[in-house]
């Protein structure tokens, strides 16, 4: 077995949390937020939405099946840390490549392991997301009482992702072919996996920058425009706004996915706000209001459209809703073709129950499937 370093998880409310250091050896100031997946922390670890966070997996023990291609959602991991409670020590697939802890370390990456990450979820469920300091001992000793309240102290400084700017970073990273275009995709930080839903169909994908325009967009004569997940907080995105705007104003065919929903949102003039502790994992229950049907899905995120808010005017109404908090899940134009979703119908981790939305987006741009 691998001995590792002590390390320190702190809170801003005072917490502390001691384990074991592991990928690579740096320090970091993030949010921290946790995640119910049982699998799949290879698609978390990589999904640009997670940008700025550091991440806490419920489930037990995490690691087992290593790291392989196929469970890539970017180019690289995009979290700040990875929290578990037990890395496995001999991780075995025949796809895997290398381990988890190789994985992150290569890319600068640090993990916690060995504390009780029950205890720390369910802080994190009760009091909200908090900021957080994950530091390595500065001894062999380990930590005094100084360096504790010192890790305290710099977790209230740390920065909220409503600070930072995250989408410059991961957008337009995807490796796709970027000509003969059928569907443009502005990309806040995408997964993968939506521009494989979308080339299992028969689409050509042309993938743009975070911040290029509507007139832009709309001179290659796209049949759909699909806006991306990305990390961070939508109110930050003034640029993304606007372009929806005009999108939305030319009546194009278009689709936001998660981040893509919420400027959807503040471009029809609602509001959005931030979740208590925010939707991660891959069994959430959603309730399409039009059939009643509910399916479970994949959600990754912080923020929600407030649906109070939403204009009468715009023409929008909800079309989805958390049936854990009645949230607001899906937005669609009465008129125009025009939907979005907050969750992840591309799944990667998590259930493929919503992949017919891709459907759904490419018969409203023409497509014949």
């Amino acid at each position: 077995m691998t001995e590792f370093p002590q390390a320190a998880l702190a809170l801003e409310d005072g917490a502390v949390y001691l384990g074991e250091a592991f990928g690579a050896r740096v320090d970091v100031a993030a949010e921290v937020v946790f995640n119910t997946g049982i699998t799949g922390y290879q698609e978390v670890t990589t999904d640009p939405s997670y940008r700025g966070q550091m991440v806490v997996m419920t489930h037990p023990q995490i690691g087992n099946y290593g790291v392989a291609d196929s469970g890539d959602e970017s180019v690289r991991p995009w979290v700040s840390a990875l929290i578990v409670r037990e890395l496995a020590d001999f991780p075995h697939h025949w796809e895997a490549r290398t381990r988890l802890e190789d994985f992150l370390a290569e890319w600068n990456v640090p993990g916690l392991q060995g504390i009780d990450t029950r205890a720390l979820v369910r802080r994190l469920r009760d009091t909200g997301t908090q900021r957080g300091v994950l530091r390595q001992a500065p001894t062999p000793a380990g930590f005094s009482a100084t360096d504790l309240e010192v890790l305290r102290e710099a977790a209230r400084s740390a920065p909220s992702v409503s600070q930072l700017d995250l989408v410059t970073d991961v957008s337009a990273l995807l490796p796709v072919v970027t000509s003969e275009d059928e569907i443009a995709v502005l990309d806040c930080g995408a997964k993968w996996n939506i521009l494989r839903s979308l080339e299992r169909r028969g689409v050509k994908p042309r993938v743009w920058q975070w911040n290029t325009s509507a007139n832009e967009i709309l001179e290659s004569k796209p049949k759909g425009v699909l806006i991306s997940n990305g990390p961070g907080d939508p109110a930050k995105l003034p640029t993304v706004v606007e372009t929806l705007e005009g999108l939305v104003r030319s009546g194009t065919p278009t689709m936001g996915i998660c981040l893509g929903h919420q400027v959807l949102g503040l471009a029809a003039g609602a509001t959005t706000n931030r979740l208590p502790y925010g939707h991660h994992g891959g069994n959430h229950p959603v309730r399409d209001l039009a059939t009643g049907r509910v399916t479970i899905t994949t959600q990754n995120h912080e923020f929600q459209v407030v649906a109070e808010t939403i204009p009468p005017q715009s023409g929008f109404e909800v079309s989805h809703v958390n049936l854990n908090d009645i949230s607001v899940e899906g937005l669609r134009h009465r008129e125009l073709p025009v939907f979005s979703v907050q969750y992840h119908p591309e799944g990667c981790p998590g259930p493929q129950d919503s992949q017919p939305l891709f459907d759904d987006f490419l018969r409203l741009a023409g497509i014949k499937l």
